[in-house]
């Protein structure tokens, strides 16, 4: 039987640059403020390009762009403050439909959905977590930063499959992130990579190899 693992910021909710101006319009900001454009201007980001070429990780990234976001506002703001404004809006337009399509075809052909996260807990608040109902239709999950285990430690795969009940080895694994998908690739499990610039082709290719095409 197979098994299907999101990441859950950016194969399931839209990224923070797709929101970006969203949130500048919720905080009074000019379009254009929240400079920060990751993978869909990677040169304009060097920053995200230190990521991309493991100079920093993830959170280090993230937390450059709060620095910025504490000059704009004048004041030291919080992960969670940025992350507020960039996600005000309601679930519809926050979570990927392909995303919660897959989830439910998935686990109607009795295939396990596990998700697989670093810092969901370090990025949102409890409220705004428990208001997100996708979260609840997965069969289990990891967030790194509270079970003490990261991506792409080997480490943080293993025990999202135990919870799963499920062998790591060919494991479907979908995550926006390459430095992730490495690692999983390194266990046997069969990684595909979430482009936000073109989600659709991820999505595609995950049906295809756990045989949910139509």
């Amino acid at each position: 039987m197979p098994a299907l693992i999101f990441d859950f910021g950016g194969p399931v909710l839209l990224t923070p640059f797709e929101l970006r101006h969203q949130g500048e319009d919720l905080l009074g900001l000019k379009r254009g403020s929240l400079s920060w454009s990751g993978p869909f201007d990677p040169e304009a980001d060097p920053d995200w390009r230190d990521f991309q070429n493991e100079i920093i990780n993830e959170r280090e990234y993230w937390k450059l762009q709060v620095e910025h976001f504490s000059e704009l506002m004048g004041k030291n703001m919080t992960m969670k403050e940025l992350m507020a404004a960039l996600y005000a809006g309601p679930e519809s337009e926050l979570v990927r439909p392909m995303a919660r399509e897959l989830l439910r075809d998935a686990q109607s052909h009795g295939i396990p959905v596990g998700m697989l996260t670093n810092d969901l807990t370090s990025f949102h608040g409890t409220e705004w977590i428990a208001g997100i109902t996708i979260i609840s239709e997965f069969d289990a999950m990891v967030d790194g930063r509270q079970d003490g285990v990261l991506k792409p430690d080997p480490a943080a795969y293993r025990l999202m499959c135990e919870r799963m009940g499920v062998p790591v080895k060919n494991t479907v694994f979908i995550d926006d992130q390459p430095v992730n998908l490495r690692g999983a690739e390194e266990l046997g499990m069969l990684a595909i990579h979430l482009d936000p610039r073109a989600p659709e082709e991820g999505f595609m290719r995950a049906r295809g190899v756990l045989g949910l095409t139509n």
